[in-house]
């Protein structure tokens, strides 16, 4: 008897556009496309059962396709509601028979439904984008504990989240932390972040860049390329900071570095990009000049405390997609984009294909690393090998046509000496 694929998406009659994105994205992956090519001969993962809870986009389609062709049986799962593709998930359950749990703008509570449902799935291995999978796991879901191999995760907050699973000694089965290889956050992190934050930026408001006082709040590795990014549009950069080395840093790469208190009376667009909470406040929004635009690129819709703000409205205007305007009551406006949620996927279409290339790579091997090392891994955080890095980087390099040098017999025995020198 045949049993009906479940799945959740939006329309089905949009499949075809969405098969026509994912195979545009596929042209500028080559990266992953040598390890999906790779994994269809070996099938690393045949007989397993995977879980994702990634952005629904083109390029994940690309990294849930290349899982598959490696063996696993995978569903995919949104991982945050307003980045969903809706063509993307309708083309992957008619054309490549992988079930889907996503729709746009789906309420918070039928995400998590989502998310129940692919965990349905009983998986043997987890993908996961803000460690909302490995969460549910081990808060709500636990018996499905004593199946799971090990999962990956892909963003700087679920990274921390599982450091405090880990230091709680809460985490029962391997993690490992992909957002930690320099091909990763190098890529994705820093140019993939940097570029499509702007971009959802300008998508959801259409405002000129140039001359404008952009505060980006936080200096990471996203924070870096936003800010960078925003110079070279003709923006002029404040940097707000609690590290006080990344505030250093930001110092000598030439941006003003203060706090946010004193930064909101002179912004124009704010930007936040830490992984914490209210890193922008009520107090903050306040002291803002009227006619302010704020808007969020960090995993969770927290950084900004629209929450407590909303005592202060006194009305909500939709003024176009991806952008609303709140009348405080201290006579003044804000606009705010996307919700709060992350503007370079609610608002534009996230990362270029040829960045998320970086960042599938490292998941689908990390899925494999994670599997040839089952039963030797502790149950912490893990990084990959530099190896692993550096076959990565070298494949980009290749599909790329750069060549680079390499040592001689001599250079390397001058490098593992300590006996040559002056």
């Amino acid at each position: 008897m045949e049993t009906l694929m479940k799945f959740e998406v939006k329309d089905m009659t949009l499949a075809e556009q969405g098969k026509k994105n994912i195979e545009w994205a596929m042209k500028d992956m080559p990266v992953l496309n040598k390890i999906k090519m790779r994994f269809k001969q070996e099938k690393p993962f045949m007989g397993l059962r995977l879980t994702a809870c990634v952005h629904v986009t083109k390029e994940t389609a690309a990294l849930c396709i290349a899982m598959k062709e490696g063996g696993a049986d995978a569903v995919l799962a949104a991982s945050n509601p307003l980045s969903t593709q809706d063509d993307v998930a309708a083309a992957l359950v008619k054309y490549w028979d992988i079930p889907v749990y996503a729709i746009s703008g789906e309420s918070k509570e039928t995400y998590q439904r989502h998310v129940d449902m692919a965990l349905d799935h009983r998986p043997h291995l987890i993908i996961d984008d803000g460690c909302d999978l490995v969460a549910t796991v081990h808060s709500r879901r636990r018996e499905l504990l004593k199946d799971i191999i090990g999962s990956t995760e892909e963003t700087t907050t679920g990274i921390i989240r599982l450091k405090a699973m880990e230091n709680g000694g809460n985490l029962e089965f391997p993690a490992l932390g992909v957002n930690e290889s320099l091909t990763k956050h190098l890529y994705d992190n820093r140019y993939g972040t940097g570029q499509s934050a702007m971009d959802g930026i300008i998508r959801a408001t259409n405002i000129l860049i140039a001359g404008k006082t952009v505060v980006i709040c936080g200096y990471g590795w996203c924070g870096k390329g936003a800010a960078s990014r925003a110079r070279g549009l003709g923006a002029n950069v404040i940097v707000t900071e609690v590290n006080p080395l990344k505030a250093l840093e930001a110092a000598m790469d030439g941006y003003r570095v203060m706090p946010i208190d004193k930064a909101a009376e002179c912004g124009d667009i704010f930007l936040t990009v830490t992984g914490d909470k209210n890193v922008i406040d009520v107090l903050h929004i306040m002291k803002m000049k009227s006619g302010s635009f704020v808007a969020n690129a960090g995993h969770f819709d927290v950084e900004v405390n629209l929450k407590d703000l909303r005592k202060h409205v006194i009305e909500y205007k939709n003024i176009r997609p991806s952008l609303d305007e709140w009348v405080l009551d201290n006579g003044k406006s804000l606009y705010v984009l996307c919700e709060g949620r992350l503007v370079n996927l609610a608002g534009a279409e996230g990362h270029p294909a040829s960045v998320m290339d970086m960042s599938f790579a490292n998941q689908a091997l990390g899925m494999e690393f994670i599997l040839k090392n089952k039963g030797r891994l502790e149950n912490k955080l893990h990084t990959l090998p530099v190896s692993v890095d550096i076959e990565i980087a070298k494949l980009k390099l290749q599909s790329m046509g750069i060549e680079i040098d390499s040592l001689t017999a001599e250079q390397e025995e001058y490098l593992n000496s300590w006996k040559q020198g002056t």
